[in-house]
């Protein structure tokens, strides 16, 4: 039996013996690592958003909450059940969403969320999943900031309440925990942690039963999958709009979205994880060409939601179109999260790593996908997410 004939029969195998109980969300992204920064949002009209290098000591301000919230939406997207309560589930350069639980009965993460600015004004239609009343409104521009401009967190981190504990003290820091909704002059604050050893790379060979893998500073090479259904053409995932051309749009416990459409232009492709590709609301994924399947290689293991490397605590968007404009510039690009690919065998001179290829598509949603759509990334194949040299945090 071919290896990914076999890594797809064992991730049925897993769904079939899975079918009817819930995931334990507690056994997924258990988040260890060296704090990097973290990030403080005082949910109040005019309340701060801060970062902080120092492990709290100082502050530097990146904007301010316009809307607060009192509310959580118990309907989550389907990949929020994957991530415990107390953690960021989801971020990408439109959205940051925190997982506050579980709801069993809809099989729903309950989350809620930190939008930017762009989305204070009434969207008419959305692919992205958005909740307007349960949502924290910043000042701070979709592609900036805690949104994908250098201070953004990764999935999994984890999610406190501040409080104060008197003069000359420290503040007390309380995990968000399962069941809690925001209240009005909550301080919330995100610890943004990084794994050690952190790699330099993940490459996926992009074809049925291709190696995904990461590599790490000292050449050494960890297997994590196999590539079940390679990508092959783009669509207009949301957000994209707000990033460049081969930068990561978003990640949470079922995706990587990247773009590949210039800052201001609609166009990218997903890495899913098997399991969440079996689910009903992904069946288009084994029809269309827009999506890379994924799976692990351990047979024993789940199905990769929520799992680090690909699905927690690894990834995180991280671009600014001035970074080239900056007396800084090569520091700031090294920074940054990067995604290349190869279009030949490699098998003369090795992988011919080249940027990745513009792609963009009409922003009208009514507008048919073109022919060429479903074919655009035909030629690729490897693909290469190159992570922050001394791995990061970026210069935001």
């Amino acid at each position: 039996m071919r290896a990914w004939h076999k890594a797809l029969l064992t991730a049925v195998l897993i769904v079939l013996c899975t079918c009817g109980r819930a995931w334990s969300v507690d056994a997924l992204c258990l988040v260890e690592g060296r704090e990097i920064f973290r990030l403080r949002v005082v949910n109040e009209a005019g309340g701060q958003v801060a970062v902080s290098r120092d492990g709290g000591v100082t502050w530097r301000s990146l904007g301010t909450v316009l809307r607060y919230t009192t509310q959580v939406n118990r309907r989550g997207y389907t990949a929020s059940k994957w991530i415990a309560a107390g953690h960021v589930a989801a971020t990408a350069v439109n959205a940051i969403h925190i997982s506050a639980g579980y709801e069993a009965e809809q099989d729903r993460g309950v989350v809620f969320s930190i939008l930017p600015r762009e989305f204070l004004a009434p969207q008419k239609e959305s692919g992205s999943f958005l909740s307007p009343t349960s949502s924290i409104y910043t000042d701070i521009p979709a592609g900036e900031g805690i949104f994908g401009g250098g201070d953004a967190p990764f999935v999994g981190s984890p999610v406190c309440l501040e409080t104060e504990a008197g003069s000359g003290i420290p503040p007390v820091m309380t995990p968000v925990s399962d069941g809690y909704v925001p209240s009005r002059g909550d301080v919330l604050v995100i610890v943004v942690l990084r794994p050690e050893p952190y790699p330099i790379a993940a490459e996926f060979d992009n074809r049925p039963g291709g190696e995904v893998a990461l590599v790490y500073p000292d050449g050494a090479r960890k297997m994590l999958g196999w590539v079940i259904r390679p990508v092959g053409g783009i669509g207009r995932f949301e957000g994209s709009v707000y990033t460049g051309i081969g930068r990561l749009r978003a990640n949470h416990a079922g995706v990587v979205d990247i773009s590949t459409s210039p800052d201001g232009f609609l166009g990218a492709f997903q890495i899913i994880p098997v399991g969440h590709a079996l689910s009903p609301e992904m069946e288009l994924a084994w029809r269309r060409t827009q999506w890379m399947i994924v799976g692990p290689v351990e047979e024993a293991s789940p199905l990769w939601e929520g799992l680090m490397p690909l699905f927690c605590q690894y990834l995180r968007p991280d671009y600014l179109a001035g970074d080239l404009y900056g007396a800084d510039w090569e520091s700031r690009l090294l920074a940054r999260f990067l995604v290349d690919v190869t279009t030949g065998d490699g098998q003369r001179s090795g992988p011919d790593w080249q940027p990745m290829p513009c792609r963009r598509l009409a922003a009208d949603p009514t507008v048919p996908l073109p022919e060429w759509a479903d074919s655009a990334l035909g030629q690729v194949t490897r693909i290469r997410i190159l992570f922050p040299l001394g791995g990061g945090p970026g210069t935001g």
